[in-house]
């Protein structure tokens, strides 16, 4: 929760910056973004990017290199 400013008063979550929200979108916005939450804790997600050593597509191959001494280079590590 975010730290309350010099009145006590802790500032809002959600803003509204375009338009005008009726309380049934706002409910709506809010139960949406809490499932999402749910979900997320429920498996242990998190956002974060894996470590390199986890990613799986550096075990895919490369295409080979084309044109003239092609051959020689497609043995060269890359």
């Amino acid at each position: 929760m975010p730290d309350p400013d010099q009145r006590g008063v802790a500032e809002p979550l959600l803003r509204v910056v375009h338009g005008d929200a009726t309380p049934d979108e706002l409910a709506a916005l809010i139960a949406v973004l809490a499932a999402r939450a749910g979900a997320a804790a429920a498996t242990g997600s998190n956002d974060q990017p894996r470590p390199a050593w986890q990613d799986r597509a550096r075990y895919l191959r490369t295409t080979l290199p084309h044109g003239p001494g092609a051959w020689r280079a497609s043995a060269w590590p890359h």
